[in-house]
């Protein structure tokens, strides 16, 4: 475990795994997720695969700076955003592409020029801003269960959208047994009860910040529509998405796909909004020989 200081005074915690000279890999998790989201079986699977990996907490989460007391008004970036009227939307503390700079600034403290970088749910959304402002620091992308912000690609079912938007309880008990409300969203195939809400006491006990999701939330309003940017995109992408997923319905992966030249498109049958470890060996993989590919090209 290590704290990066950023030019932007925030602190970004962060944890490497795999040796000094393993070929750099940035994970980035997604809204109001810890690094320690990303399942410590399969990081090793990818430094197994050779990979130095590299995963952090957000700002606004986990152990990173949080930006206590500033308020947003999340109704009003939600409205402005989805009403297409994005003259109406409100000043917000910060953005996806503020984002993807820390993930950058963490880059530049490890003394990392170039890195592999994946991205799960809104990790994939700054992965995509990476690619779009940041390519020469890219070797190439991945972007997991996530969309390009456009509407009507990757829109919530009513029901995910109710348990992702419900505050969460904030004793501790509670916390936990509501966290089985992910089923909605999860993979129905490989859902287990008891390991969901064993995260959920890791993340509650190594962190526990609502506060901060409605400022991430709010970023993703504010920063609307990557489609044509997209278009412009050179980094080598690869897309996986799960058929299961109801949070981010397949569209969002398909539509990001379809968008960025090139693009490489694995659709998972089995795979809801998560990443269930009878998969990681086929993500591993996949992750692993499209980095090989983009080195090679």
């Amino acid at each position: 475990m290590g704290t990066a200081t950023l030019s932007n005074g925030l602190h970004l915690e962060y944890e490497v795994l795999g040796p000094d000279d393993g070929v750099p890999l940035l994970l980035v998790m997604g809204f109001t997720a810890q690094l320690i989201a990303w399942p410590d079986g399969f990081c090793q699977q990818l430094v197994d695969h050779g990979f130095r990996v590299i995963r952090f907490d957000n700002r606004d989460c986990g152990l990173s700076s949080k930006l206590h007391g500033i308020t947003v008004d999340l109704g009003a970036a939600m409205a402005a955003n989805l009403s297409g009227n994005r003259d109406q939307m409100p000043p917000v503390p910060y953005t996806l592409s503020d984002m993807a700079s820390d993930a950058v600034g963490l880059l530049d403290h490890l003394g990392i020029e170039r890195a592999h970088v994946v991205g799960a749910s809104m990790g994939g959304m700054i992965v995509q801003h990476l690619a779009i402002e940041h390519a020469s620091r890219l070797r190439s992308m991945v972007s997991v269960m996530s969309m390009t912000g456009e509407a009507g690609f990757g829109t919530p079912t009513p029901e995910a959208a109710q348990v992702l938007l419900s505050p969460p309880p904030l004793e501790r008990e509670a916390y936990i047994a509501r966290s089985v409300d992910a089923r909605v969203w999860q993979s129905k195939r490989y859902f287990d009860a008891t390991e969901v809400q064993a995260a959920a006491a890791r993340s509650y006990d190594r962190s526990f910040y609502p506060e901060g999701a409605a400022r991430q939330l709010a970023a993703i309003h504010a920063s609307g529509s990557r489609a044509e940017a997209l278009v412009k995109v050179t980094t080598p992408t690869l897309v996986i998405h799960g058929r299961d997923d109801t949070l981010i319905p397949p569209s969002g992966g398909e539509r990001t796909a379809a968008l960025v030249p090139g693009a490489s498109l694995l659709m998972l049958a089995d795979m809801g909004h998560d990443v269930p470890a009878p998969l990681w060996p086929i993500m591993s993989a996949a992750i692993a020989h499209h980095a090989r590919l983009a080195d090679a090209a």
